[in-house]
């Protein structure tokens, strides 16, 4: 098949969210960060750092995005 029997990029695309290699990759990398994340959390709380609080407040932000993003696609 050449070049001009090709169809359009648009009529080809590919919908990764359907192959399952892609999404047990991206679920084992999402879950990898969140416990990066709530280790980072214990470890914070164990400080006595001035800004601990907000990065607390940050990072279990992140965690519930994170764990809404896996919800939301069903991973």
């Amino acid at each position: 098949m050449n070049r001009s029997e090709l169809p359009p990029p648009y009529l080809r695309r590919v919908k990764l969210d359907q192959h399952d290699s892609v999404r047990v990759h991206v679920q084992q990398q999402v879950c990898d960060e969140v416990q990066r994340l709530e280790r980072r959390i214990e470890t914070l709380r164990l400080t006595k750092s001035p800004h601990a609080a907000i990065m607390i407040s940050t990072y279990e932000r992140m965690i519930s995005r994170k764990k809404g993003f896996l919800q939301n696609w069903d991973l």
